[in-house]
Parts: C-alpha cells; sequence; structure tokens
C-alpha cells in the first residue's frame, strides 16, 4: 500500500465524502414511480435517459482530461453536476428529460477523470491497490448513504435526496480544486479524442476487448438491483428501509474484504480473478428465482457483492496497464463507460421485462453474467497485449493538477 501516492488517499477522502450523499440514483426510478406519478416504464425510461449522459460522461471525460487537464475536467464537471441535482426537484417532469442527462454526464466526466489520475499516478504493479483504496473510500460513504437516503425520504421527502446529493457534488469540485494545485495547460495530444489510432490500440489488444464487451452485459444485469430489484421486493411485500439495509450489506462486506482480497490475488491472472467474478454475480441472480424471501435477497446481495469484489478493481487495472503511452484517459474513458452502461440499459430493459414476463428477467440475467464471465476466462488464450512504457511524472502533484476524479 505504499506504493499508492498521496493524492490517492486525498481523492479518496473527498470520495468518501461525496457518496455519503450520492444517493439519489438508488432511488431515482422509486422517486418517479412514486412523488412523481409516472408508471414504472416510463420511470425506467427516464432514469434510462439520465444513464445515457452518465455513460457518454464517462466515455468522454477522459478525453477531457488528456487534452485539457483532468484537475479542469472534474472541477468543471462536478460543479455542473452538482447544480443540476441541487434542481432537479423543482423542475417539471418534462426537464427532467434534460436537466437529468446534464447533470449525469458531467458526473461520467468526473469518474473518468478520477480513473485515470490513479492509472498515471500509481505505478503498473501496484494499480489495484490504488483502485481498491478509492473504491473502499467510495463504499465506505456509500455504506452509509442508502440507509440515510431512506430516512430522508420517509422523514422529510424525496427531494432533499437531490440536494444533499448536488451540495455534496459542489462541496466536492471545491475540495478537489484545493488539494489539486494547477500546474499549467494540459498537453494537447497529436491522436485528438479517438480516431484511427483508439481502434488500432484496442485491436492490438484483442483480451481488452472482449473484456469490456463483457463489463457491458455484466453491469447491464448488475444494475438490477438498483431498478427492477426495488420494484420486484415493493411487490413482494418488503419496504424501502430493508432495500436500503441490502444495499448497506453490500457496501460493508465490501469495507471488510476487498483491500485485503486485492492484496491476497495481486499476483493472481488478473483475467482468470475477473471472469470468476462475473460468475459470480450471475450465480446470485439465481437466487431469486426461488422467491422473495429475506433470505434469497441476502444471497443476491452477498454473491453481487463477492463478485464485484472480484471483477471491479482487476478490471479497471487491467485496462490501465494494457493502454498504450499517452492514451491512459482514453483507455479508461472506455472501460469507465462499459462499466456503467447499466444505467442506460438496466432500467428500461430490465422494468419492461418484468412488466411483460416477470419470471423471465432473473432467470435471463443469471445466464448472461454467467456467459460473459466464462468467455473472460477464455480470452487468457489470446496473445498478451502490446507492452509500452506509459508516460509518468515522478512527482505526484503536478500529475495531479492534469489528472483526475472521483466517483467508484
Amino acid at each position: 500500500m505504499r506504493d499508492v501516492p498521496r493524492v490517492v488517499w486525498l481523492l479518496a477522502a473527498g470520495s468518501f465524502a461525496n457518496m455519503m450523499v450520492a444517493y439519489t440514483f438508488v432511488y431515482l426510478v422509486l422517486y418517479l414511480n412514486g412523488p412523481r406519478g409516472l408508471g414504472v416504464a416510463q420511470a425506467g425510461l427516464i432514469a434510462g435517459i439520465g444513464g445515457a449522459g452518465l455513460v457518454a460522461g464517462n466515455f468522454t471525460g477522459g478525453w477531457f482530461g488528456d487534452r485539457y487537464g483532468h484537475r479542469r475536467t472534474l472541477v468543471t464537471a462536478a460543479a455542473t453536476s452538482g447544480a443540476g441535482l441541487i434542481a432537479l426537484p423543482v423542475l417539471p417532469t418534462a426537464a427532467l428529460l434534460v436537466v437529468l442527462p446534464v447533470a449525469q454526464y458531467a458526473a461520467g466526466a468526473v469518474r473518468a477523470s478520477n480513473s485515470a489520475l490513479v492509472a498515471v499516478s500509481v505505478p503498473e504493479g501496484a494499480r489495484r491497490q490504488g483502485y481498491a483504496v478509492m473504491r473502499f473510500a467510495a463504499n465506505a460513504g456509500f455504506t452509509l448513504g442508502p440507509p440515510i437516503g431512506a430516512l430522508i425520504a420517509a422523514r422529510f421527502s424525496y427531494g432533499w435526496l437531490f440536494v444533499a446529493d448536488g451540495a455534496g457534488t459542489l462541496f466536492f469540485a471545491a475540495y478537489a480544486a484545493r488539494i489539486l494545485p494547477a500546474r499549467g495547460a494540459a498537453r494537447r495530444t497529436a491522436a485528438g479524442p479517438g480516431g484511427p489510432r483508439l481502434w488500432t490500440e484496442l485491436r492490438a489488444r484483442p483480451a481488452v476487448l472482449v473484456l469490456l464487451a463483457a463489463i457491458v452485459v455484466t453491469d447491464t444485469v448488475y444494475r438490477q438491483q438498483y431498478s427492477t430489484l426495488p420494484v420486484f421486493l415493493a411487490d413482494h411485500g418488503f419496504g424501502t428501509a430493508f432495500y436500503g439495509a441490502l444495499l448497506a450489506v453490500n457496501g460493508g462486506v465490501i469495507l471488510c474484504l476487498e483491500i485485503p482480497a486485492t492484496l491476497a490475488l495481486r499476483r493472481a491472472a488478473p483475467l482468470r480473478i475477473i471472469g470468476a467474478g462475473l460468475v459470480l454475480v450471475g450465480l446470485g441472480y439465481t437466487a431469486l428465482c426461488l422467491g422473495a424471501t429475506t433470505g434469497t435477497a441476502i444471497a443476491l446481495l452477498l454473491l453481487l457483492t463477492f463478485g464485484e469484489i472480484l471483477y471491479k478493481t482487476p478490471a479497471t487495472a487491467y485496462v490501465a496497464d494494457h493502454a498504450p503511452a499517452g492514451m491512459q484517459g482514453r483507455f479508461q474513458s472506455l472501460y469507465a463507460g462499459a462499466s456503467t452502461t447499466g444505467t442506460v440499459l438496466a432500467p428500461p430493459l430490465g422494468t419492461l421485462l418484468y412488466a411483460a414476463a416477470p419470471a423471465l428477467l432473473w432467470p435471463l440475467c443469471a445466464a448472461l453474467a454467467a456467459a460473459a464471465g466464462v468467455i473472460v476466462l477464455l480470452a487468457q488464450r489470446f496473445p498478451a497485449p502490446l507492452k509500452e512504457p506509459v508516460a509518468r511524472t515522478p512527482q505526484v502533484p503536478p500529475v495531479a493538477a492534469d489528472s483526475e476524479r472521483a466517483q467508484a
């Protein structure tokens, strides 16, 4: 853990504070289906549109950071996201179709920049530890967040959830501006934000392409716990407090096990660990095939949590370790986008399938995630990606200045 630089610990502290109030996406479908009076399918559609903004921000945030500086990207995006979230409760429903995706786009840009900062600040071989620190802090905040959010929604209103989240994001923007010193303009990359070179580098790394595709599928399955699962539990008599407690179990187990597991497995083959984690996600959803009970809900969350511990941190580090020189931001954006695609696909696809054929949803989720895991395991047979040294500034503060930001 000594290889994790100071800037990562500082960003992790800010991420902890921010994630304590970053729970609106968890209750978004319930908010739209409840106080806003929308149907389940409509609520899922609006949540999906907001998720589209988040995914777009993840896909492009690293590119902006490579060209204009990750510090600048982080501060601007966090301020934009916070202002949009604060305004959401007073906006008419139609305006949500514009403001929600903009706020989510900014949040995605912040997340991608943060991942790129870890990639360029931590040497290869220690990146799993760096990402584990960031995820530990974010999940520590998220462990406290959903139960607090449930209490706020029950005692006051869902609108206050958005106000708290927005204020916390604005605070994070100010905090990041202070801890990440401005050190001059970022260098522009000759290749631009994408283009032929990016595709050429990806084709030279077939295992990375397979991993990104598998993450898209699994993330769509994984995020059913934030969209269709609360509706499923409510339909079977479970309240919001129970759902919030389930999410706290997820965060609590990660807090206890993720860093020890990362250290214990740091020398293990990454694709083997990632594939096993995706299979565990699939096994988790098989529990719901047995019915909606307290036991099956807890089994689902525990298996999802163990799968998340195995695949999320190693997958992020794997993409960082195999990024070519000067393209860390863009490669991290690709992974960040893939790992949040479920925010777009999960709500509309899950709620539509649940409304049409509820008995089919959970078996299909289990099969898709398990298949993605098997494909990643088979990807170990591909030739090793080309090894190129990643440019890295020896002193952390200058790197931090033109680098990145936040959420796990």
